[in-house]
């Protein structure tokens, strides 16, 4: 009994069969925990049967109670009728204990109770060795096996047992053998059917339970599928819909779908998509799904129920459910997106402040009208730069500088007409474009309406102020007809308008390119002479009229392009106009002089204060004051050494702010400031009123027809007088002839340089004269002052 066998049936994950494996005799599940499932979920029923079974007996019992008394009289009577009140109140109590049994081994226990008691009680009854007693005994191991639902081990424990019990008191003693060994093979043969008949009956139950199991396991997992799709079907926050392939009817929805409508979809009567479509995109959409089966990326718009209009995108499959193909189509809204989208196109195109087309936005339109320029029609573009516009954020603040941008591009605006392309390049700047058969001159006409307007006043926070233009013209074909090109040349004639002096218009011409090619390979010399050491510095002493000795030496920059040539300052000046290159010369030039002074120095030699020029560019760096001290630390020399020249035009750039402090923080260090080019300037008294200026040097200018001009000797002495009221030194420039050095002696000027005394001399000639500097040479020098 304890064999097993597997039902043959599909692949098991665990083993590699899916059969259900039962014992092979008692056909229970080999797997106890199986088994003891399955008792469990049967256990119920098996209760049912046993209370049947139980009542059954009380009655059978009750009944044969009342044929027992034909034994009356007998000795048999007493023993049959003790046996039957035994069997009907044990079937008694274990039809009330089996209500209390809850968990199978309790119930086994009530069975096998009565199974074991009601085979004991019977088996007094049959020694009355009746043809009726035959029968009991072999008709209750039958009961014993069908009736209980015990386990099968327990119902062949309790069959065998009760066989041999019956069988030993219907025998008794003195039994004839022969009858003995045909009983007890019907018995043997009864028990051998009944277990077959039991284990058949077993393996068809736990067949028939596994069978019901699985289905209702299938009918769950279905029914939870559908219940995941429904609701997931559901909570999709995409409106879905599924409808007939064949006239578009609608057949199912989801939530998202009808608040998306906001309405019953399934009370709309008609076609589904030419209700929410358009009849094309209807037709479109339905004849991509018939012939390819799927839609994806349909965009579309829809009208909804009230009426309104969104922009989706439509993805949608065709499914063959029966009676007929339907479909399902999901939606997704863009209407914020594409309007996001739009309103993102609209600022990347567009300038944030006036609202007309950015740079991005001018340079593709200005290409397509390039690209599409009919023969016989031209294109003038115009730059547009506002004059001033810093001073207006300075004094009136930015929000008036925002005005002054708004209301030009809105005059810009009315001026064009909307005939020709107007954009906000960025800053200050603007461009107009305009095409015709003579587009310069419209453009010309048209520069100079701009100039006018522009110069009406613009009223902002109770305040009246003006704005000024500069403006570049170039067109196509005169000049150029590529986009970058053109640009070019506008923007070299907006820059010749503002060194003309701003506010006003001029039109590009070929020698305007020529000039800056000019300059580019000049900035490009210059950085290569940087390089290559060839800015250096030459020194022009300042000799005393009172000593004849040399009281100081300036540092002039130069162009050592070869041995045998020499640039002065005239050759490369617009090199030094560009903030870069300048401050790099400027540093190459402190190095220098700050080296060859400590070499002086170091040699004994007197030379007085050495002065250097800064040029305006350098002042666009704050920490210039920092670096220039830091680099004659570096090299060694006291800062007090240095003089450091200035020219007026450092208060005319953007960085004039910055001046005064640096100036301050040079002198705090004890590097004196000399004023160069005095008189050339503008308010150039104002100037030696704020800032800490030592010394005056009178431009060659003045110097140069002093003995000739009147205008220019009344200057020369007017200056010198102020530098000695003052307590100035005062310094003249280009003195070239005796008659000059003769004149400034007498009016009290201090110091003079010029080819008149030295020449501009390099680093070792300038130590020479320096090593020869004696008391014959000052007798000498003092000698031809005199003279002069």
């Amino acid at each position: 009994m304890s064999g097993t066998y597997r039902e043959s049936g599909p692949a098991d994950p665990a083993d590699g069969t899916d059969g259900v494996r039962l014992t092979a005799i008692g056909g229970e599940f080999v797997d106890p925990a199986e088994e003891a499932l399955f008792r469990t979920s049967r256990l119920a029923e098996s209760r049912r049967h046993a209370r049947i079974v139980f009542a059954a007996s009380v009655i059978l019992n009750s009944l044969f109670l009342l044929s027992d008394w034909r034994f009356a009289g007998t000795p048999h009577f007493v023993v049959a009728v003790a046996a039957r009140f035994v069997v009907i109140a044990l079937s008694l109590a274990c039809l009330v204990a089996v209500q209390f049994a809850h968990t199978p081994r309790r119930a086994d226990a009530v069975y096998m109770v009565w199974q074991w008691g009601t085979a004991a009680a019977v088996s007094v009854l049959v020694t009355s060795q009746s043809d009726l007693a035959l029968f009991v005994v072999m008709l209750l191991p039958t009961i014993l096996y069908l009736a209980v639902p015990l386990p099968f081990a327990f119902l062949v424990a309790g069959g065998i047992g009760a066989s041999v019990m019956l069988c030993a008191a219907y025998l008794g003693e003195g039994a004839p053998l022969q009858f003995m060994a045909g009983l007890g093979l019907a018995v043997a043969t009864l028990n051998v059917t009944l277990m077959v008949v039991v284990g058949r009956a077993n393996r068809m139950e736990r067949h028939f339970w596994s069978a019901a199991r699985a289905a209702q396991d299938v009918s769950d997992r279905l029914k939870a599928s559908e219940d995941t799709l429904e609701k997931t079907f559901e909570a999709v926050p995409l409106p879905l819909v599924v409808a007939r392939l064949d006239d578009g009817r609608h057949v199912k929805s989801n939530a998202a779908a009808r608040r998306f409508y906001g309405a019953r979809l399934e009370d709309v009567p008609r076609n589904l998509c030419e209700v929410c479509l358009s009849p094309e995109a209807a037709a479109t959409f339905l004849g991509r799904l018939r012939t390819e089966g799927s839609v994806t990326d349909f965009e579309t718009s829809v009208i909804l129920g009230d009426g309104s209009e969104r922009q989706v995108v439509a993805a949608a499959a065709a499914i063959p459910l029966p009676p007929a193909p339907h479909f399902v189509a999901a939606l997704v809204d863009v209407t914020e997106r594409r309007a996001a989208e739009q309103r993102a196109r609209y600022a990347a195109a567009h300038d944030a402040l006036t609202g007309l087309p950015n740079r991005a936005a001018f340079h593709e339109r200005l290409s397509e009208a390039l690209a599409t320029r009919r023969p016989g029609q031209g294109i003038c573009l115009m730059l547009i730069d506002l004059d001033g516009l810093k001073d207006i954020n300075d004094t009136l603040g930015h929000d008036a500088g925002d005005a002054a941008l708004m209301e030009t591009a809105h005059r810009l605006d009315a001026l064009l007409d909307r005939q020709g392309i107007l954009a906000r390049l960025g800053g200050d700047e603007f461009v107009a474009v305009v095409q015709g058969e003579d587009p310069l001159a419209v453009g010309r006409r048209l520069a100079q309406n701009i100039l006018a307007e522009l110069r009406r006043p613009i009223l902002h926070a109770g305040r009246h102020f003006a704005t000024r233009a500069s403006i570049g013209l170039a067109s196509c074909p005169e000049h150029d007809c590529a986009y970058g090109e053109l640009m070019k040349d506008a923007d070299l004639a907006l820059y010749a308008a503002k060194q003309q002096g701003r506010n006003r218009m001029v039109v590009y011409a070929p020698a305007m390119r020529q000039a800056v090619l000019e300059r580019v390979a000049l900035n490009r010399a210059i950085r290569a002479a940087l390089v290559e050491d060839q800015i250096v510095p030459y020194y022009q002493p300042k000799v005393s009229f009172a000593t004849g000795r040399i009281e100081g030496v300036e540092a002039l920059v130069r162009w050592r392009r070869t041995p045998h040539s020499v640039l002065s300052p005239s050759s490369f000046e617009g090199a030094l106009t560009d903030p870069e290159l300048a401050v790099l010369i400027g540093e190459r030039m402190v190095r220098r002089v700050a080296t060859d002074v400590r070499g002086w120095i170091e040699a004994g030699h007197p030379c007085g204060r050495i002065a250097i020029n800064l040029a305006p560019a350098q002042f666009t760096h704050r920490d210039l004051a920092a670096t220039l001290l830091r680099q004659f630390h570096a090299a060694g020399v006291d800062p007090s050494r240095f003089d450091v020249e200035i020219t007026e035009t450092v208060f005319l750039g953007r960085s004039s702010d910055h001046v005064a402090p640096i100036l301050d923080e040079l002198y705090q260090a004890g590097v004196r400031i000399a004023l160069d080019d005095f008189g050339t300037g503008y308010a150039g008294l104002i100037h030696l009123k704020q800032l800490p200026i030592d010394t005056i040097k009178i431009d060659q200018s003045f110097v140069k027809d002093i003995e000739r001009d009147a205008f220019d000797t009344a200057i020369v002495c007017a200056v010198i007088e102020l530098g000695s009221k003052l307590g100035m030194h005062v310094v003249a420039e280009g003195l070239e002839t005796a008659g000059q050095a003769r004149f400034l002696k007498e009016q009290g000027c201090d110091l003079a340089q010029g080819f008149f005394f030295f020449r501009p001399l390099d680093a070792t000639e300038m130590a020479q004269v320096l090593r020869g500097e004696t008391d014959d040479v000052a007798a000498a020098r003092l000698a031809r002052l005199h003279e002069a």
